[in-house]
Order: C-alpha cells, then structure tokens, then sequence
C-alpha cells in the first residue's frame, strides 16, 4: 500500500483529534500487543500508539515492527506518537478509507 503526500496528509488531519489508544511500556513489543493493534486497526482504520518515557525502544524500530507484522502504512512520527492506518478489510468498517483523495 503506497499511500501519496496528499493521502497522507488527510489522514494527518484525520488523526490530529485522536488520543492514544495503546502504550508500548518499559516490557516493550509483545505478539499479543501486535494481534490486538490488528484489530484494532481492522474496526478503526486510523489508530495512535504512544510510547512512554520508560521504554527501552527507539520509536523508529517500534514503528517499523509494527507495520511490518500488522501490514499496515505509518503515517506519521511525531514525538513518541505514531500514527498507523490499514484499510479495514470489511465493509461496514470502512469509513475513513472510502474518504481517502484518490491519487
């Protein structure tokens, strides 16, 4: 999935409004924590993941095995936030990836 700077950038201001809903902690990346970002991402297309102070990974290597096990596109790292976004393999979950530009 190659999303272009326009795409990305409308799902930037998509995800501005959003908080946060895991926390990768000082017991770092887990397989459980990878299944449930999944699903996450399945019913909610566009999702943040934080990092707290106290873990041990780099942002950019966090952000990297998570698009890699969970097939999704990184769209932004700002801080200790990255945002994430995987269109939603059923239907009555597409909402934000029906309104993305076309390219």
């Amino acid at each position: 999935m190659n999303l272009s700077g326009k795409q990305k950038s409308f799902l930037r201001s998509k995800a501005h409004h959003l908080n946060p809903i895991f926390q990768v902690g000082k017991n770092g990346m887990n397989p459980e924590m990878l299944v449930q970002i999944g699903e996450a991402l399945e019913k909610r297309e566009l999702i943040k993941v934080s990092l707290l102070q106290n873990a041990d990974e780099d942002v950019s290597e966090v952000a990297e095995a998570i698009e890699q096990a969970v097939h999704c596109e990184v769209i932004q790292k700002i801080g200790r936030v990255i945002v994430l976004f995987k269109p939603s393999s059923q239907e009555k979950y597409r909402k934000i990836s029906l309104d993305i530009p076309k390219k």
